[in-house]
This record gives C-alpha cells, structure tokens and sequence, in this order.
C-alpha cells in the first residue's frame, strides 16, 4: 500500500471514529434528559423515548468500538480484514432495538387496558422531545453522510437510529397534545393517547430494526444485491475475453471483493493477458469504486487440446512415452493416431500388448473416437550387436562429407560429434538451410541425410541432426 493510501485511510478511520464519539455523547444526552423528564411527568411516551436513547447509547458505543476494530488492517487470521465486525454490531443493535419493542409494547397494553398512570403534558415535556428532534436531525444527517462516504454499514445503522428517533419522537409529541388536550376538554380516553403513541414509536423501531437485520444478515452471509452479479459480468466481457466462468463477490464492512475468472486464448502473450486483465479490473471499479479486485485468467482449450491431454495422461498412468499426436475428422468418422516409443529390447507381442493396452485405456477415456492407430517404434535403447570399430569411425565421416553431392543440399556440415559408447557410435552434428524453408521441408532432409548415413555405417546408433537458418541463402 502506498504512503498516500495509507494517509487516506488513516485520516478516514479518525473521522469514522469521531463522528461516533459524538453521536455516543448525543445519545448520552439525550438519555439522561428523557428520564428525567419522564419520570417527573409520568408520560410512557417520553420513557419509551428514553429506553430507545438508551438502546441508541449502547448501540452508538458498540458502533465506536466496531469502527476502531474495523479499520484494523487485514492479517495472517483475518485476510479480508476486520469489517465484518461492523455487520456483527449492527445485527447487536437490532437485537437490542426489537427487546426494547417487547417491552414498550408490553407496558402500553398495561397501561390501555389494566392500569391507570397519571401523565402530566407540561412544558418541559414538549421542550424535551422538541430538543430531541434537533439533536437527532443533526446526528443523522452527520452520521449518514459519513457512511455514505466511507461505505460503513456501523454508521448507516447508527444514522438509522437516530433518524427514527426523530419520527417516534413526533409521535411522541402528537401522544403529549392529546393527554394535554383531555386535560382541557375533559375528555378522559384522550389520555390513552400517551399509550398509542408508545405503541407508535414501537411499531416504527420493529420496522426499521427487521429492515437492518435483514441486511445485517446479508451482510454476513456474503448475499448481494440482484443483478450486480449480471451487470459485473457485462463490464469485464472486455476485448480478448472468450468467457466469464466465475464472479464472486463479498463485502467486509466497508470493503468490497471480487474475485473474478475469465478465459482468454491459450496462446497469448503475457503482455496482451495482462492488459485484458487490467481493463477488467477497470469496468468491475467502475460498477464498484473503490472494490479489491483479484482476476484469474484461463486459458482456453479446443475439443483437441483437451483430447491430446487426455491422451498424454492415460500413457503417462501406463508409463508410456508417445509423439506425434494427430487427431482426423472425415467422413463423420474421427481417427486418432499416435506414435509409442518402446525398447528395443521388447519382441513385437510384447510391444503389441503395451500398444494394445494403451488404446483400450484411450477407448475407455475417450469414447467419442472411432478409431485409434498406433505405430509403434523403438525408442533406440538396444543391445549393441557388436563394437565398432576405428574403420566404422572413418566409413562416417566419408559418408558424412558426401551428403551434400547426395541429397543435392549445399553445405558443409560443421559442430560435428562423434562418441563410442558401448561399442556403439553416436553422431550429431549442425547444418545451414534456406532460413525460408518450411519446417516439414527441413524435417525431410534430415530424415533423408539419416538414411544415406545409416545405410553405409551399419554400427550406428543416434543421429542428431541439428538445423540452423543460412541467412546467407546457401541452399
């Protein structure tokens, strides 16, 4: 992470923290003012008010202490960081939202239907909860801004808090002008008004606390909004993309993280990869600014990629060496064809049964070929028949000198090497050719030099021929 990152998310963790701090000791305020007031005019209402300040104190303490915790950087426990924290405390906060519903709710039914409780309307009752909705407006306004800017889901549900305080506390003081106006009029049922109004206020807590548990819970379970998952896999079909395969995505309280995996072409350059790799990474920010993005680039297989794989691993499980994979389409019928390399030292049935096992196991693998042709060839591991000999040494440089007036090729043949091993003489030498000549026209010539050679030496073992482009043009 950069220095400039690093100053950017401490200056945003000092001011999340901050708009915390003082929310805590508006809700401390607050508190302490509705019960006092509460209690010295007997209202339910302004009780009930003052139980959910209180619930907004504990939850505005347990928002600081997760906003402290969450902007802890990730490490070797927690990779993605410590944001879901943010999630825990808001769904501690909603716990604690719906327990004090239950009990208002409770205590309103006393008091319209079993109790009587006398409720004075006076001034300072109104003041109370007139200072209330001041406070509470400008704590939400704070707090909602900060979330918005921060992405923080503590601080959208303190905002959240306080933002229904400011309606349950009009519903309050609409319960307050009824009791004061069955005061004048007398008219006795009005004073139940204090108690609807309670029951008010807790039917407006239970609605906003099941709607930030629902998300809390979202939250927690890594569930995202419908559609993002669609929208983020139009963004990143960016040129060079074949396919998208996978988009995961997971918030961490104010972090977002993709992972997503595209296929692109098995042969392109690293360069070009990592381009479309960065311009995927571009349009996933431009659906989520700011989000962690990881990319898994795939390269793609044709339906014969797939098969010489498959061919390559069934003689690898038998302990078969093989080459020259081919696979034919013609006439609706698709042949298979491979060369297997056994020892010299195997007779022809042996060689067979390892063939023949080979292309039962491929059969078995591969069920949508009709036809599999195996040729079978040594791989040059013999027994010496007999030593050579200082005469079989200069019969191969004669006939190597003589190549070129043989095969009509120009060159002289240079780097030559000649070893005797176990009686056995190896030759490998290099050649120039036309550097505009086509690989399978190169690979002719060497097969041809290779037979000229051992028909005139009969003790030779390896050739390695060696071809070089001639920028000289001497073919």
């Amino acid at each position: 992470m950069s220095s400039d990152s690093k100053n950017n998310r401490s200056i945003a963790e000092k001011e999340k923290r901050f708009v915390a701090m003082t929310s805590v000791l508006a809700a401390v305020f607050l508190t302490s003012m509705k019960i006092v007031v509460g209690l010295l005019t007997g209202s339910l209402g302004i009780l009930a008010e003052a139980a959910h300040s209180g619930l907004d104190l504990v939850a505005a303490g347990v928002t600081y202490f997760a906003v402290r915790l969450s902007g802890r950087p990730a490490d070797a426990e927690h990779t993605y960081g410590y944001g879901k924290v943010e999630n825990l405390s808001a769904l501690f906060e909603t716990f604690l939202l719906l327990v004090t519903c239950v009990w208002i709710i409770y205590e309103a039914i006393q008091r319209l239907f079993f109790t009587s409780v006398e409720v004075e309307a006076s001034f300072w009752a109104f003041l109370v909860m007139g200072v209330s909705i001041f406070i509470d407006f400008g704590r939400s306004r704070a707090l909602s801004r900060a979330a918005q800017k921060y992405n923080s889901q503590a601080l959208e549900a303190d905002a959240l808090h306080f933002s229904t305080d400011i309606w349950s506390s009009a519903v309050v003081i609409v319960g307050l002008f009824f009791v004061r106006l069955s005061d004048r009029m007398d008219i006795s049922w009005l004073a139940k008004a204090d108690a609807v109004a309670a029951i008010g206020v807790a039917v407006i807590v239970v609605y906003v606390s099941v709607q930030l548990g629902r998300r809390t819970i979202k939250g927690l379970v890594d569930a995202i909004p419908p559609g993002l998952q669609d929208q983020l896999v139009r963004a990143v079909k960016v040129e060079g993309v074949l396919d998208v395969k996978q988009v995961r995505v997971r918030k961490s309280g104010p972090e977002t993280f993709v992972d997503v995996s595209l296929v692109v072409k098995h042969e392109m350059a690293f360069e070009h990869a990592h381009i479309i790799s960065k311009d995927a990474e571009d349009a996933i920010k431009k659906v989520l600014p700011g989000a962690d993005v990881l990319i898994y680039l795939i390269p793609s297989r044709s339906e014969s990629d797939s098969i010489f794989s498959a061919v390559r691993r069934a003689a690898s499980r038998n302990d078969l060496s093989i080459h020259g994979i081919r696979l034919y389409n013609a006439g609706g019928e698709r042949t298979l064809e491979l060369h297997l390399e056994v020892s010299e030292l195997l007779r022809l049935d042996e060689a067979h049964q390892q063939a023949s096992d080979l292309e039962a196991a491929l059969n078995k693998s591969l069920p949508g070929i009709d036809h599999i042709v195996t040729h079978i060839e040594p791989t040059g591991e013999k027994t010496i028949q007999r030593d050579s000999t200082p005469e079989d040494e200069r019969m191969l440089i004669e006939a190597l000198n003589s190549l070129p007036g043989e095969i009509g090729l120009d060159f002289q043949p240079h780097e030559v090497r000649i070893h005797r091993t176990n009686g056995e003489l190896s030759l490998s030498f290099h050649c120039l050719m036309d550097e505009h000549i086509d690989i399978s026209r190169a690979h002719a010539l060497t097969e041809q030099m290779e037979r000229l050679l051992r028909a005139k030496v009969d003790n030779l073992g390896r050739v390695i021929i060696h071809t070089e482009p001639d920028h000289q043009e001497n073919f």
